[in-house]
């Protein structure tokens, strides 16, 4: 290796050799004891040197260590507020001192450039005396986050979301990924240095990691990320959505026995142990196979609590007779014109007010997509936004709101393979909870190998429920009928899922079926239920009836009279 070498692992190097290590050689001194370690010991050859991955680990202190610098790989589009770029100082003695009650060094606070300061805290209202953990990328302080003597936090206002200490993991085959910076710290102090945290915590219903997308490139070589989080629902929460959005197949689980975190196991237990704790993280439980133990946490809450409520869209009228999980997919049928598309949009905007999902749709015949944007907007902002509106406060809140929660994949050739792939980034980097593949037959399943239309069909719905589960993503697919019919009266009959081409399989493997259609002369909607899977999320048959409304291209529940319940003239 030589120091014309600029890059590694992807990134660019800012500084090569950072310690002044012996340039090329596999073995020497290790920067962090040496120095402290007696004379005749002081330069003995203590570490090994990876130039190859920039990595170096020291077998006297037990430490791993970056041989260089790196500059950032990933970057937002957007623009953020920066922190003041000040010089970090040592933290008082005051502060050490409350530090050490947590089991942390003086070391580990200056390596990890933890530092003091004052700030105004919204939850006191006044200026109070802070630790600040600094979040650097490169050198490049891009936030910082505060907290004062009562355990108040906040971050800098404006300033990018990065995980903290990300600059640890570049090099490192796997990382840690933790809920807060003291336990970064904790793991830190047991020796392990490639910890990171996410920087706002967990919740309970909503983590959609936005964080991921402009960090997601730090995470491609490594062939294992052990998620070490609170115990708690909220941090089980966060566990879930990371691996999800990071993949199963790569993704570790640590635990901290009777401990809530890495910090309260660090002070009970000591570093060794902890250390132990996390190198005895499990994988994630092997797809396709399940054991009771596996289960025993939903099988308790089921015989507790039976059946989980399903997510509804806010229509109270269709929610009274319909509602989904996630993992699943939805099968929407109707006529030509009849306000599918315009439905579904309603179904995710719905979902996204009450959930905060995000979806991504795949909809060749929506075009042009700002069309389909508009048409969303309108759905957001509730009414017809105006000229004079352009360039407004409201319309800026709706347009960076549509921005950050609608992704309209735009393709010069859809293919099921494509966007289904695409898909799969969305997940990773934007959290997407909803996908719309809009319509069925302009997305093909370019790869399949039969001619037979039921095959062809099962196997589509196979790739397609694959990915729903694999990914916990609901899926929407807006299939036209292939056939339609005139009754007695001339009117065209509202189809049903046997009307689509394959029929048969998709009213067999569909966990949800629903028709949308219009009634021209009552200018009414109706949707009705064609299948549910699970009896306790709808009512097979059942109907909701809606006006639309043009201005905001929303629906409107209405109430049909029973035609029994009308007198005659006679009566």
């Amino acid at each position: 290796m030589n120091v014309e070498t600029v890059e590694i692992n992807g990134f660019m190097i800012d500084e090569f050799n950072q310690y002044k290590l012996e340039e090329g050689k596999t073995q020497g001194i290790c920067p962090i004891c040496s120095p402290d370690r007696k004379p005749k010991n002081e330069k003995a050859k203590c570490a090994s040197y990876d130039w190859q991955r920039g990595i170096g680990t020291c077998h006297n202190c037990n430490k791993t260590f970056q041989l260089h610098t790196y500059q950032r790989k990933g970057k937002s589009e957007k623009v953020y507020e920066k922190p003041e770029q000040v010089a970090i100082h040592e933290v008082s003695s005051k502060v050490e001192d409350w530090f050490k009650t947590r089991g942390i060094s003086k070391d580990t606070l200056t390596e990890l450039r933890v530092s003091e300061g004052s700030e105004f805290m919204p939850q006191t209202s006044k200026l109070e005396n802070v630790i600040k953990f600094n979040y650097f990328i490169g050198d490049e302080l891009i936030n910082v986050k505060y907290r004062d003597g009562r355990k108040n936090f906040k971050l800098y206002k404006g300033a990018e979301k990065v995980f903290y200490n990300i600059n640890s993991i570049v090099g490192y085959e796997y990382c840690v990924i933790v809920e807060g910076e003291m336990d970064v710290l904790a793991l830190h102090e047991a020796g392990i240095t490639n910890a990171i945290s996410v920087p706002n915590g967990a919740t309970l219903n909503n983590n959609n990691l936005d964080y991921l997308d402009s960090c997601i490139d730090y995470f491609e070589d490594k062939s294992k990320i052990i998620i070490a989080v609170d115990s708690d629902d909220a941090g089980q929460a966060l566990q879930l959505e990371l691996v999800r959005r990071l993949g199963s197949e790569i993704c570790y689980l640590a635990t901290f026995e009777d401990c809530k975190d890495a910090n309260e196991y660090l002070l009970k237990y000591g570093k060794e142990r902890l250390s132990q704790r996390i190198a005895r993280a499990k994988p994630v439980p092997l797809e396709n196979v399940v054991t009771f133990r596996d289960l025993e946490n939903e099988v308790t809450d089921f015989v507790r609590n039976g059946f989980k409520p399903g997510f509804q869209v806010g229509l109270p009228n269709f929610d009274s007779i319909f509602s989904t999980y996630t993992g699943q997919f939805i099968t929407v049928t109707g006529i030509p014109s009849s306000g599918k598309s315009d439905f579904v949009d309603q179904m995710v905007v719905g979902y996204n007010k009450n959930y905060g999902w995000k979806t991504a749709f795949a909809s060749p015949e929506n075009t042009p997509a700002y069309l389909h944007a508009h048409k969303l907007m309108r759905k957001v902002w509730e009414g017809m936004p105006t000229k004079d509106d352009i360039g407004g406060d409201r319309w800026n809140q709706v347009a960076d709101h549509c921005n950050s929660n609608f992704f309209h994949i735009d393709m010069e050739r859809y293919t099921l393979e494509s966007v289904l792939r695409k898909g799969a980034e969305l997940v990773k980097r934007k959290g997407i909870k909803c996908l719309v593949i809009d319509p069925f037959n302009k997305v093909r399943d370019v790869d399949a190998k039969t001619e037979d239309v039921n095959k062809y069909t099962m196997e589509y719905l196979q790739k397609i429920e694959i990915f729903a589960k694999k990914f916990d993503v609901l899926v929407f697919i807006v299939a036209h009928p292939t056939k339609m019919y005139k009754g007695s009266d001339g009117k065209i009959e509202e189809p049903t899922m046997y009307n689509i081409k394959g029929g048969g399989e998709w009213y067999d493997a569909s966990y949800h079926g629903l028709l949308v259609h219009r009634d021209y002369e009552k200018k009414t909607v109706k949707c009705k239920v064609l299948k549910v899977k699970f009896q306790n999320l709808g009512e097979n048959g059942a109907e909701a009836h809606f006006k639309w409304l043009p201005d905001s291209g929303s629906f409107q529940p209405i109430e049909i009279p029973d035609v029994s319940d009308e007198k005659m003239p006679w009566e």
